[in-house]
């Protein structure tokens, strides 16, 4: 059973890291569609989302 959860391959905290172990995916992916995400949305929204992301989602291995 796969858990969400913080990656140790973190450039900021691991959360993108994190989504894309657990889609599957090259975590590039994910931070460059963060970003495009983040642009088109004025940062704010993704920002907030980030954060509480940080917040709930447990570092790897605890």
């Amino acid at each position: 059973m796969k858990k969400l959860k913080r990656s140790n391959d973190a450039k900021i905290s691991g959360v993108c890291g994190g989504i894309a172990e657990y889609m599957n995916v090259d975590p590039t992916v994910v931070r460059l569609g963060t970003v495009a995400l983040a642009l088109f949305t004025a940062v704010i929204p993704v920002g907030f989302a980030y954060i509480i992301a940080l917040a709930v989602m447990p570092e790897d291995g605890v």
